[in-house]
């Protein structure tokens, strides 16, 4: 979810206002009509493990958002390793990347307990799949069933990955860390230091709030748009065929870099929409996301998965 990275969104958007939207016609009787009452968007929060509910507002990027969490819960910003939308439990499918729906409620999860595993690399895969928090934190979003890291039951999904053989890999982006422990030589044994986010004991939602949000999910027609530099924006919702290729492209991110990012498979789809040949798409990509080097195979078949979306065949 590389903030820094991503290319100009031209989805069609609101009146971009940051963190505002239009009251209801007849609000703030008397105004003119160039100058229409707003009022901020509100959301609100728990930490995952268990908290009372805070509200957040006035943030247009990851960063203020996580200090506006931290803010709420009195604790320190480099405390949060990730946010899931509508459910405090570790579930890769509902991370918090840069598109918040308007009804999402957000729940911040915390490190945990520290450990530190080796691991004899006997197999040229280690079967896992790296993303990132947007902040510097790299985490664990998936382990491939029957693969190596799969036999190593102390290594989690939802773990931060800290070091790599003493050498701490906090400030590098995901795509940095899978190439480190792609290169990673084979039998050889190599330490990784994790933290888990911190567990509740129960195992069921703590309070109303919680489900109540868990019942909400999806009902927004908007999501708000964070952005790393500039305002946040109110947007329409993808279409289904839009939504269908970029899960298309995240899973050619997984096949080809062992990665999954959402949001950088939504840049890549941007990138390629309004493209006509491969040429323009590479040179589109090339400029918007060239520190990722993606391989020539890549972006043939993430052209292919375009064009399969633009036709109706996903």
């Amino acid at each position: 979810m590389p903030l820094g990275l991503l290319g100009k969104k031209k989805a069609k958007t609101k009146e971009v206002t940051p963190l505002v939207e239009r009251q209801p016609p007849g609000a703030g009787e008397g105004s003119l009509p160039d100058q229409v009452p707003r009022r901020k968007l509100v959301f609100y929060t728990q930490l995952a493990h268990g908290s009372p509910t805070g509200r957040v507002e006035d943030f247009s990027s990851i960063q203020e958002l996580y200090t506006k969490i931290a803010g709420a819960f009195e604790i320190s910003p480099s405390e949060i390793l990730y946010c899931t939308l509508n459910t405090p439990k570790i579930d890769m499918e509902k991370l918090l990347g840069v598109q918040l729906g308007l009804e999402d409620f957000i729940f911040a999860h915390v490190k945990g307990i520290e450990k530190e595993v080796n691991v004899y690399k006997s197999e040229d895969s280690l079967g896992l799949i790296i993303t990132d928090n947007g902040t510097g934190y790299a985490f664990i979003k998936g382990i491939k069933d029957g693969s190596l890291i799969d036999s190593v039951k102390t290594i989690c999904v939802g773990d931060h990955i800290e070091s790599i053989n003493g050498e701490n890999i906090v400030g590098w982006r995901h795509y940095d860390v899978a190439r480190k422990l792609k290169e990673l030589k084979k039998e050889e044994q190599f330490t990784l230091k994790l933290i888990e986010p911190k567990k509740a004991f129960e195992i069921e939602p703590r309070t109303k709030a919680g489900k109540s949000s868990e019942e909400k999910m999806g009902s927004g027609r908007g999501t708000l748009r964070l952005r790393s530099k500039g305002p946040a924006t109110v947007e329409e919702m993808p279409s289904e065929a839009e939504t269908k290729a970029v899960k298309k492209i995240d899973d050619l991110l997984e096949l080809y870099m062992g990665i999954r990012d959402t949001d950088l498979a939504t840049t890549i789809f941007e990138a390629a929409k309004n493209k006509v040949n491969p040429d323009e798409f590479t040179e589109a990509l090339n400029k918007t996301l060239g520190d990722f080097a993606f391989p020539e195979e890549f972006i043939f078949d993430v052209w292919g998965a375009i064009g399969d979306a633009k036709q109706g065949r996903l």
